[in-house]
């Protein structure tokens, strides 16, 4: 019983000396630690060790004319591509041709096998022992209305019948011509030639399809790439510097260094309601060296002057398809400045930092 007694005297007294401990804590202690803000370098401002290795350079004023910078895309003019078509529906058996070929006028570029040629030359057939039963009844008539055997309405009717059958005749030749076929030796086999001189464009037919005459869709399309079309969008808030008949300068990524020039033909009258652009056109003559689907930078000149900013190439940096310059920040440390040539015609004349 004694030891029960000491048992349960030695359990409570270090419950109290348990609670007798946590009550001695300071809680400052147990607080977190106050909160510190880290400020966020600036991403745009570099520093440098030795700041004497990249030389600087000061902008210069150039006044000059005002220009507006678009982009564009180079397509086919219109006035000159032609669809070569096959007039009879039939199956594809050969195909001469393909999509990017240069072709000439005339050139081969498929077979067609057609029953409309045998049904045609049924027709011609035809038409051509019609005509010739309806001469000989026109000359019999003749030779008894000569004699009094017939009177001069039956003459007249085998005369309108007789020429009837020579326009019949003629038809159906034209119907053989048109289909493609000649008329001394037809075939069930339609040659479609091309019918001017290009680049297929378009290609809609393989071998053994089907072509459903003009119902369907054109078989090859033929565009004479000589001269072409620069499609630009221009916003409406500055559609008062592109003028009708002015020449505007194009380059092309693929050929830098390169200044094409061409004449704007026409002004869209209606504006894209989502971006608020009118289509700008200009025409020019393609070197050889313009593919339908290029984009293209287009610049515009006006007639005013303006002054602009110049620097030298080497001090502008292309990065992420943005142009950035340098400028001292201060120290050892330099900005980067995103910069654009409508921003760089307004911006004073400013030491930029040389790539």
């Amino acid at each position: 019983m004694d030891s029960v007694k000491l048992f349960v005297s030695s359990a409570l007294t270090l419950l109290m000396l348990g609670c007798g401990g946590n009550s001695g804590k300071n809680p400052a202690a147990e607080a977190p630690p106050p909160t510190q803000v880290v400020h966020e370098q600036d991403v745009n401002v570099v520093g440098v060790d030795h700041p004497e290795q990249f030389p600087l350079t000061t902008a210069m004023e150039h006044v000059g004319a005002s220009s507006l910078v678009v982009t564009g895309t180079v397509v086919p003019d219109i006035s000159r591509t032609v669809p070569a078509i096959s007039l009879a529906s039939g199956r594809v058996v050969e195909i001469r041709a393909r999509l990017g070929d240069t072709v000439q006028k005339g050139q081969l570029l498929m077979r067609v096998q057609s029953a409309d040629i045998a049904q045609a030359y049924s027709d011609y057939r035809k038409a051509q022992a019609d005509s010739t039963l309806a001469d000989t009844q026109y000359e019999r008539a003749k030779g008894l209305y000569q004699h009094g055997a017939v009177a001069l309405n039956d003459l007249q009717v085998a005369q309108d019948a007789a020429q009837k059958g020579k326009v019949d005749v003629e038809t159906a030749a034209e119907h053989l011509r048109v289909l493609g076929s000649p008329l001394d030796h037809p075939s069930g086999i339609v040659d479609v030639k091309a019918p001017i001189s290009g680049v297929i464009t378009d290609q809609q037919v393989t071998n053994a399809s089907g072509v459903q005459s003009l119902s369907s869709a054109n078989p090859f399309t033929i565009s004479d790439l000589s001269n072409i079309w620069i499609l630009c969008d221009v916003y409406e808030n500055d559609l008062a510097n592109v003028r009708l008949g002015e020449t505007a300068d194009i380059t092309v990524s693929a050929y830098p260094g390169r200044v094409f020039s061409g004449r704007i033909s026409n002004i869209g009258a209606i504006l894209d309601p989502n971006i608020r652009t009118a289509k700008v056109r200009i025409e020019l003559s393609n070197p050889g060296l313009m593919r339908p689907g290029m984009f293209v930078t287009a610049t515009f000149h006006g007639s005013k002057t303006e002054k602009h900013a110049a620097v030298p190439a080497s001090a502008i940096l292309h990065l992420h398809d943005r142009e950035w310059v340098y400028i001292p920040a201060g120290g050892n440390s330099f900005r980067r400045v995103e910069v654009s040539p409508a921003a760089c015609c307004q911006t004073k004349c400013r030491k930029f930092r040389l790539d």
